[in-house]
């Protein structure tokens, strides 16, 4: 028999508890799971279950992203939609997902009702979660604008959402009511009204960039869009806690090529919270939009700390904005706090020229 390593067995122990987990959180809910049930499902000790994953929610976190990331991924939808056709489709993929009134009160239904619940438990998720809803937004924003240049649509991607979110919470409170396909006309005619969706030419706080020379040799990471590897090169990257985690898209609109790495002082619970809100949004977006057709940006959850490192940033919270610019396989410039991701993405070439 072949020896497994230890992290071979942390890795296969992770996978158990994950699987228990999800049975037991499917048939009682969050609130009844018991952790002693889901460690003699996985045939281990509890002890074994917590040093895996801080707490219960925190697993429960973790399973939903696991899902999330797992899902098959659909055919390729059609190469030069609409942004029109793009939201009914996204909405039309999120409408489906959905438990109709003649639908069993399934496991899978079950399984993510309490999510909402445990968001809205404490302000330590749900600050975060507003920052990733807004993520989530600029996302399918960019997306749309794809389809229809010219105008920002954050904010038609923010009304679009809202329906959607609104309509799963009425799914599981109130089966039955409503026809939710009409929705899916109601999410694309939101592209027709005017929302004064203006991005400002500067943000109204801007960190200055300054000049850095120092070797940029990133580890690979999971790009969370595209569920591929990716190893950071030249252009800007922006490491952000998750109560700045939306602020990457000043880097965007400044025109750079960006990587934005989310960092938590608290892997273990938000780190998956993270992953589960892009996979679920990419999920839908994989239906409605071919990838070559969406922005050119990575987004990367740096749970261990390792990028972010490679960036210079020794010590993460959830308030950390810094970026810096690569160019050439070298960090030529940086800037840290409210404002850093602009002020990197457009100043780099004053930057060096000040240093002579």
């Amino acid at each position: 028999m072949v020896r497994l390593s230890r992290a071979q067995t942390q890795e296969r122990n992770r996978a158990k508890v994950l699987t228990a987990a999800r049975d037991e959180f499917a048939r009682r809910g969050f609130r009844e799971a018991k952790i002693d049930v889901i460690a003699d499902r996985a045939d281990l000790t509890r002890g074994a279950v917590y040093s895996n994953f801080p707490g219960k929610r925190a697993l429960y976190f973790a399973v939903l992203a696991d899902l999330a990331e797992r899902a098959p991924r659909p055919a390729t939808p059609p190469a030069d939609p609409t942004a029109s056709e793009v939201l009914a489709a996204f909405a039309r993929a999120w409408i489906a997902r959905l438990p109709l009134s003649t639908d069993s009160d399934g496991e899978d239904a079950r399984l993510a009702r309490d999510l909402l619940p445990e968001i809205l438990a404490d302000e330590h998720t749900r600050r975060p979660y507003a920052q990733l809803m807004r993520v989530e937004a600029i996302l399918l924003g960019l997306a749309l604008e794809r389809r229809h240049p010219g105008r920002r649509l954050v904010r038609v991607a923010e009304a679009a959402l809202t329906t959607l979110h609104g309509a799963s919470q009425l799914a599981a409170a109130a089966p039955g009511f409503g026809e939710p396909f009409h929705l899916v006309t109601a999410c694309a005619a939101l592209l027709g009204l005017d929302l004064a969706d203006d991005w400002p030419a500067e943000p109204p706080i801007t960190a200055r960039a300054r000049p850095d020379d120092h070797p940029w040799n990133p580890p690979a990471a999971t790009d969370l869009l595209t569920g591929e590897p990716v190893r950071p090169g030249d252009g800007v990257v922006t490491v952000l806690g998750l109560h700045r985690a939306a602020a990457f898209e000043e880097a965007v609109r400044a025109g750079a090529d960006v990587t934005a790495v989310l960092v938590t002082s608290d892997p273990g619970e938000l780190a998956p919270l993270a992953r589960l809100a892009v996979a679920d949004l990419r999920s839908c977006l994989d239906q409605a939009i071919a990838p070559p057709a969406r922005p050119g940006l990575r987004i990367v959850c740096d749970d261990g700390g390792h990028l972010a490192a490679a960036a210079g940033v020794t010590a993460v919270s959830d308030a950390t904005e810094t970026a810096v610019r690569v160019e050439g396989g070298r960090i030529v410039a940086r800037a840290e706090g409210f404002g850093a991701c602009h002020a990197v993405a457009v100043g780099p070439q004053a930057g060096r020229s000040s240093g002579g």
